[in-house]
């Protein structure tokens, strides 16, 4: 709706509309008109202008041009980073070779399905397609709320397959003192790193992350806050630290009377190479695990430092994130319920953990009735 006032001599006209995808309110205006009637005349024009644009805009509109914008105007900032980059790869890599140039409008059920199958095809999990899926029917139900399209075709879309079975990789508990000592031949400080990884679980990030502060070595805990973005520290370190993957990462856990030796150990460490380094020392980021110049410790050091420790131990390939998996495994082996390593790992839910960990345990279940059936042979004798 437009209105109207006198500056000076001249007439200006202002009108206040929606922006059809953002849904804010905007402002067009003009000035310099010599009567109020011109004013009116100009600003009626604009006003079908505006209306005709709009309508234009929304038919002619590319799914690609539409999931950026969604992807930049109402994820960007209000999602975490790790979620607003999931989006983002499936767009790139999923969503837009299949649809190309599609406009939004022509996105229809039997298209949509046909998109989804196409991926089963090319042998992804279940779960992987499920994902992809999620990005697209989030993005097409803001497309409905924004007047674009009118019905959603994601709706009633069946994903096909079946979930491929979860390997979980990990050091076996015999073979974890010979990984730990080969470390410590390779470096001291992939030693303590891996130890600490091994010992309590963390991803590689969060303890990368972790500062002094972070840690209670008379309470035995480490708190669990934070987690460093490797791509951005190599950029600019004062944006280094993150947030940790999903909301339930954050945690306290507590450590072993051993682990704490260990810390105390490397705190004295850390304080003669302050004294040796002075001023070359980065005591502002007051990392726990890091190079011996107060450092974040790469992603590709640790890359290449685990790979060649392996190799050298003679175990198979294995990535970082194994580590994680070989606490787990420790944990349960140790007799812990799924209750507390789901809080120890930091995962949303009691059956994300039994999910992942559900084969394991069957196999100690089935080993302890083993052990069980071979003790009642010598009890019944």
């Amino acid at each position: 709706m437009a209105t109207f006032r006198k500056r000076g001599d001249k007439w200006e006209y202002r009108i206040s509309y929606k922006d059809p995808f953002t849904l804010k309110y905007k402002v067009k205006s003009k000035s310099g008109f010599k009567t109020k009637k011109e004013a009116q005349s100009a600003a009626s024009e604009e006003e079908i202008k505006l209306s005709n644009n709009s309508e234009l805009e929304d038919k002619n509109l590319r799914l690609e041009d539409f999931l950026n914008d969604w992807l930049h105007e109402y994820k960007k900032d209000s999602v975490r980073k790790n979620t607003f980059e999931l989006h983002e790869r499936n767009i790139n890599n999923h969503i837009l070779p299949y649809f190309k140039k599609s406009a939004l409008k022509d996105v229809n059920p039997i298209m949509y399905q046909k998109f989804l199958n196409n991926l089963t095809q090319q042998g992804y999990s279940k779960r992987t397609v499920q994902i992809i899926h999620a990005t697209m029917n989030n993005a097409f139900k803001r497309a409905i709320l924004t007047g674009k399209i009118q019905k959603n075709p994601c709706i009633g879309a069946e994903i096909k397959g079946q979930e491929k079975d979860r390997e979980i990789k990990f050091i076996e508990s015999n073979r974890i003192a010979d990984f730990l000592q080969t470390a410590y031949e390779y470096g001291y400080i992939y030693w303590i790193f891996y130890k600490v990884l091994i010992e309590t679980g963390m991803r590689k990030g969060e303890a990368a992350a972790l500062q002094w502060t972070d840690i209670d070595l008379k309470e035995q805990t480490i708190s669990i806050n934070k987690s460093l973005d490797f791509k951005e520290a190599s950029k600019d370190t004062s944006k280094m630290f993150g947030h940790v993957k999903t909301y339930t990462s954050k945690r306290v856990i507590t450590i072993s009377q051993a682990l704490a030796n260990d810390l105390r150990f490397h705190q004295k460490y850390q304080n003669q190479n302050k004294l040796t380094l002075i001023d070359n020392y980065h005591y502002d980021l007051n990392l726990v695990l890091c190079r011996n110049d107060g450092n974040y410790m790469p992603k590709s050091s640790l890359f290449s430092s685990f790979a060649r420790i392996l190799k050298k131990v003679g175990l198979p390939s294995l990535p970082i994130h194994s580590t994680r998996h070989t606490h787990a495994v420790l944990q349960l082996e140790s007799g812990a319920s799924m209750k507390y390593l789901q809080e120890r790992l930091g995962h949303g839910s009691m059956q994300i953990t039994a999910d992942i960990y559900s084969h394991i345990s069957k196999k100690l279940d089935k080993d302890t009735m083993e052990k069980y059936e071979e003790c009642m042979k010598n009890v019944l004798k």
